[in-house]
């Protein structure tokens, strides 16, 4: 099972509300651009749990989930242990 990271994202909100993902700053202050989000869906996240509103991104050629739970953002992250 993955766990759950918090992180801080930075994104900008468009005049309708909807909010755009632009960079994932993980726990130790690395910067990740999002290079392009290809989905936005309520979901659930079933590798690390939890749920709220799930943004399918492109970073660094790689597809990722990050999740906006309630007022906080959040990865799956490989367990290392």
């Amino acid at each position: 099972m993955a766990r759950k990271v918090y992180v801080t994202v930075n994104a900008t909100f468009d005049p309708e509300g909807s909010i755009h993902p632009q960079y994932v700053i993980w726990e130790n202050g690395t910067r990740f651009p999002i290079d392009q989000v290809f989905d936005v869906r309520p979901a659930a996240s079933l590798r690390a749990g939890g749920a709220g509103i799930r943004y399918t991104c492109g970073i660094r050629g790689s597809v990722s989930y990050l999740f906006l739970e309630g007022t906080r953002w959040f990865v799956e992250a490989k367990n290392t242990g």
